[in-house]
């Protein structure tokens, strides 16, 4: 696997696994995974299993029904297979993975499965998982993530989280975390549940839970069909009058180089020896349009668009193909003056469906960078722009360097806009700023009072906004110097102790999906009861009993 490089960019036409169907306010989602049609050599995708390919159209697809389908007000995820949902994540993939490989596929379900809900919190897009056969694991998963679950009432169907008895493993992509926080399962019925390999079924699951209604085969469509229509009644997605006017998503641009990946506003490089990439996210070259029919002309060139779909894709290829590369840092290019014009339009405009959209994209694009396991460093130096939305970088990092040139006109500045005070939070729900000060008044009023003002590297610093301010003669060895050692500690460390300070304070069902089952599962997929020789995982399907090392720990 070191050798093959993921490709997150898809399109509708290359699905081999998922179709979209877009019948006026309801889109319709489903599942058909082709068992031959697996990312990666070696194993066959039965029973409706996806592996990383899987979630990838998933994840295009969902786009696509933001940006192109404005109009869509619900969206139904089933299945075409009979008799069968979705059994969830690949088992011989997982266990012909690696362990990096297992741990990145996690994540990018997990950030898919999040952005459905987040789409529902913020856009007033609504999902309804129409379970129409057996649902297991990452499929039960999948319906988790939905507002609502309708499961066919056929004797047979079931939901389960079977991986803690068959595979010694833990459900990886939020799935003890939404049954408890997100349904509310009582937790005795919850233990039952995710330690039963058959699950549970007909009037028990709804009973329990872990369904919203259970039909009979002949009502099942009619019913689904009238959750997705309730559904949205009180939601407001602002797109929901604009059928037709979708914007279409294109193929990105971009050059790939064996050490550089470049698009139009979104430059990495790559420094092997060093251990660390630069990402420099550039402004607007010219002012963007002003105006909604403007705006909706340029279409997907829309800058914030384009940046913000660049830098995700920039973020997803770094953190699953450069595994080694441990360090990232963070610049900004360009005239602050578009950064902030450009903020001022996402303000003036975000009612607006397309620029709410935008928004949203950006808040899951930097939410994205949050959570990634690598350092994160923001480099403030001469020809800058950590301006408005740029400056969430600065605030994203666990480090911020700001270059002191007092006195000198090409001083970098930081410069903050209405759009640092919230309109990007994290995975906890709370902006930057509010984690980077825990949300203390005088702070966070400090910050509020130089909106819009350009902050000199005394001024950001005293305000709290950088972390050193080193000038042009220390400028270069205090960087070096904090870069060497970054990559000399343990990288297991620092993800842990990363992950720790950059989600203080306030705690989520999101973060507690990334953090404490992100680390369980982490810690479980390494043990040899689920990955020894005769661990659960490794035997699964081989009619060979797992043996476990009884010991607790």
């Amino acid at each position: 696997m070191s050798d093959f490089k993921v490709d997150y960019q898809t399109h509708p036409s290359s699905y081999r696994h998922w179709s979209l169907a877009v019948d006026g306010e309801v889109a319709t989602l489903s599942l058909d995974i082709q068992e031959d049609g697996g990312i990666l050599p070696g194993y066959k995708l039965k029973l409706n299993s996806y592996d990383l390919g899987v979630d990838i159209e998933l994840h295009d697809a969902l786009q696509r029904v933001r940006f192109e389908h404005p109009e869509v007000k619900s969206v139904i995820v089933t299945s075409l297979k009979d008799r069968i949902f979705c059994s969830g994540a690949n088992i011989f993939m997982l266990g012909l993975s690696t362990h990096a490989w297992k741990v990145n596929f996690c994540k990018f379900t997990n950030e898919t499965r999040n952005g459905i809900e987040d789409s529902s919190r913020h856009s007033g897009l609504k999902f309804v998982a129409a379970v129409n056969g057996a649902c297991a694991g990452g499929g039960y998963e999948l319906a988790l993530a939905c507002d609502e679950i309708v499961l066919v009432d056929d004797r047979s169907s079931s939901v389960s989280l079977p991986e803690v008895p068959l595979l010694g493993v833990l459900p990886g992509t939020g799935g003890l975390t939404r049954v408890t926080d997100k349904r509310h399962v009582r937790h005795d019925h919850a233990d039952i549940f995710c330690t039963s390999v058959e699950g549970v079924r007909g009037q028990r699951a709804v009973d329990w839970r872990l369904v919203d209604a259970i039909a009979k085969p002949a009502q099942f469509a009619e019913v689904v069909a009238k959750h997705a229509k309730d559904l949205p009644a009180h939601a407001k997605r602002a797109g929901a009058s604009a059928k037709g006017q979708g914007v279409e998503l294109k193929p990105l641009h971009k050059t790939v180089s064996a050490d550089a990946l470049q698009y139009a506003f979104v430059k990495v490089d790559i420094d092997r020896a060093k251990r660390t990439a630069t990402l420099s996210v550039s402004a607007p070259k010219v002012a963007v349009p002003t105006t909604l029919e403007g705006i909706q002309q340029q279409g997907d060139a829309w800058y914030p668009l384009q940046m913000a779909r660049e830098l995700d894709d920039a973020i997803l290829a770094l953190r699953t193909n450069e595994l080694d590369i441990g360090t990232w840092l963070l610049k900004t290019t360009g005239d602050a003056a578009l950064a902030l014009q450009s903020d001022a339009v996402l303000v003036q405009h975000q009612n607006h469906w397309l620029v709410n959209e935008t928004i949203g994209l950006l808040r899951r694009t930097l939410a994205r960078l949050d959570v990634s396991s690598r350092s994160l460093f923001a480099l403030v130096d001469e020809g800058s722009c950590f301006a408005g939305t740029l400056a969430e970088l600065a605030f994203c990092a666990d480090r911020t360097y700001m270059l002191a040139l007092p006195g000198n006109d090409q001083a970098p500045h930081i410069t903050l806009s209405e759009l640092n005070m919230g309109y990007f939070p994290m995975v906890n729900h709370q902006s930057r700023l509010q984690r980077r000060f825990y949300e203390e008044t005088v702070a966070m009023e400090a910050v509020r009072s130089v909106i819009g003002k350009p902050l000199d590297a005394e001024q950001a610093l005293s305000l709290g906004l950088v972390t050193a301010s080193p000038d042009d003669i220390d400028w270069a060895d205090e960087l070096r110097i904090a870069i060497e050692e970054r990559a000399a500690m343990s990288p297991d460390s620092l993800t842990g102790l990363e992950a720790n300070l950059r989600f203080s304070q306030k705690e989520s069902m999101e973060t507690r999906i990334f953090g404490r089952l992100s680390a369980w599962q982490n810690w479980i997929f390494n043990r040899p009861n689920a990955v020894g020789d005769k661990g659960a995982l490794k035997v699964y399907g081989k009619g060979e009993k797992a043996a476990f090392d009884l010991n607790r720990v």
